[in-house]
């Protein structure tokens, strides 16, 4: 997967995109929007919140960053640093779906 997809300039510099880094790049973009969700849900709501999606969307975002430090960069600064958000990300994922599930079993009662 490390063979160049799209090459270009940009400001005078060269880039080379292959497909790691557009793994990188929607992880990173996946991982920065899921503020915007956060955001929408509390102006909805009217408070602060933070809607089960912005978990799903750290969790999703943290692993495609992730796998990109990881096989296609080979980077353990970059490794660690997105090597606990995520755990934290499915830790709050899992706490978010059992607490679901427990208020469904108390509405079927």
């Amino acid at each position: 997967m490390n063979s160049t997809l799209l090459f270009f300039h940009f400001f005078g510099h060269a880039v080379t995109v292959t497909g790691w880094k557009l793994i990188g790049y929607l992880g990173t973009f996946t991982f920065a929007g899921r503020w915007v969700v956060q955001m929408a849900a509390s102006r909805k709501a009217g408070h602060p919140v933070v809607p089960i999606f912005f978990w799903y969307m750290s969790a999703a975002g943290s692993l495609m960053v992730l796998s990109y430090f990881t096989f296609g960069k080979n980077d353990s600064v970059g490794i660690l640093g997105n090597f606990f958000p995520a755990l934290i990300a499915f830790y709050n994922l899992s706490l978010a779906l059992r607490h679901k599930k427990r208020k469904a079993a108390e509405a079927v009662r």
